[in-house]
């Protein structure tokens, strides 16, 4: 029971948070703002952070893609309201699940957190120890199976986990490798968009043929590999138990999310290794429910875009950054299309006589860096390389008036 003397303290607290509340409306200048003000903060400008045109693409480094307003409508409606966070996570994964034709399907702290969450899965289940344990359990370490020409930066995400990469090359080492501490072969999918490979010693259909022949789950990483919207469905389709594409890049989702999807009994046991589990090894992996909400927010909206009309545009905005950049003597532009499958986009080369434009593609990147707006692309000694997905309308051709003014100064 409260006291007399609790009581009073609490009723002397009323009118401070009264005060409270009546502070709270007003602006961080002091100037009071009436209910309802649209009156909002611009945070780039108060923290002093430099926003910039990005020609590059869905880097991470870069913020990744901007949010559909949809996406971002979603994450503010959302925010409002107390939810289980549980609840949250299961329904909107059995909506993406069922826009995916898979069995389960659940939203990451990102790509990278799903190749963990995703590998956890294969090695514990749902035991409650195994999860608890991880990455430190007894006897020998668990192995997950990679293409030697696979290994990639990312692969730190799935050692995470304490397991051992064991690399193989071609279908009869991988069958050799098979033995009682494997857990997962791993893919990835855009090894030929890094290395530039034609093709790899163990293909795809081979890998998930290997995989099933032993009762060996396999996870396939293709988190940068839409477009085409195809490849969505393509992986679950050829037989892989688990897929990761990343949220935040074509599909304009939020950039802290990812989706992983596949079987219903790995997905239901990276939900244990999962943040709000306390004891877990995805606990800082934590998505909120308002990037849930989001993220199936934009994958409807990705699914339901008419693609080829989009395909046209990006297009038609690489020609239109040509045609002024063009206007400088012996500038051309060639378009380029990334064969993939990673970042399968229309892209703009631009090269020149450096004789007689003399500026070089590096130095024109640093001028374009630096200049206001501040423009991001690539070059490397030959040309530069210019990338629309990720640019505004309007922003096409802010970018190819400040090329052209660049390069008409070096002449």
């Amino acid at each position: 029971m409260f006291s007399r003397r609790k009581m009073l303290k609490i009723l002397a607290g009323i009118p401070l948070l009264g005060t409270m509340a009546c502070t709270a409306t007003q602006s961080t200048t002091g100037r009071q703002m009436e209910p309802g003000s649209t009156d909002r903060r611009d945070l780039f400008e108060e923290l002093g952070v430099e926003t910039l045109i990005n020609g590059r693409g869905t880097l991470t480094t870069l913020s990744g893609s901007v949010m559909l307003p949809e996406v971002r409508e979603a994450l503010m409606t959302t925010g409002s309201e107390f939810a289980r966070l549980n609840e949250v996570q299961d329904k909107v994964g059995a909506k993406i699940a069922e826009m995916l034709n898979c069995e389960a399907a659940m939203v990451t702290a990102g790509a990278a957190s799903a190749l963990t969450l995703g590998t956890a899965a294969t090695i514990t289940g749902k035991d409650e120890e195994m999860i608890k344990q991880l990455p430190n359990l007894p006897g020998p370490r668990k192995e997950v199976i990679i293409q030697k020409e696979h290994r990639f930066s990312y692969d730190h995400a799935v050692r995470n986990t304490g397991i051992k990469m064991i690399e193989v090359e071609g279908p009869g080492e991988m069958e050799a490798a098979i033995n009682e501490n494997t857990v997962m072969g791993l893919y990835f999918n855009a090894a030929s968009s890094w290395y530039g490979l034609e093709e790899y010693s163990i293909s795809r259909e081979e890998f998930v043929r290997i995989g099933k022949k032993y009762g060996i789950p396999t996870f396939i990483d293709a988190a940068a590999d839409v477009p085409p919207v195809e490849n969505l469905f393509k992986y679950i389709e050829i037989g892989f138990d688990l897929v990761t594409f990343s949220g935040g890049k074509a599909i304009r989702g939020p950039q802290s999310t990812g989706l992983l999807f596949g079987r219903e009994d790995l997905i239901e046991a990276a939900k244990l290794n999962h943040s709000p589990n306390s004891d877990s090894i995805g606990r800082g992996m934590k998505v909120n429910k308002e990037e849930m909400f989001a993220m199936y927010v934009a994958l409807d909206s990705y699914l339901k875009t008419d693609h080829k009309k989009q395909w046209q545009e990006w297009v038609d905005w690489t020609e239109r950054i040509a045609e002024q950049a063009e206007a400088v003597p012996t500038v051309k532009g060639e378009p380029y299309v990334d064969p993939g499958p990673a970042n399968h986009f229309p892209n703009l080369y631009i090269r020149w006589d450096q004789s007689r434009v003399k500026i070089t593609p590096e130095e024109v990147v640093e001028q374009l860096r630096n200049g206001s707006p501040s423009i991001e692309i690539s070059g490397d000694e030959e040309k530069l390389n210019i990338t629309v997905v990720t640019m505004k309308p309007e922003h096409v051709d802010i970018v190819g008036r400040r090329v052209k003014e660049v390069l008409e100064q070096a002449v």
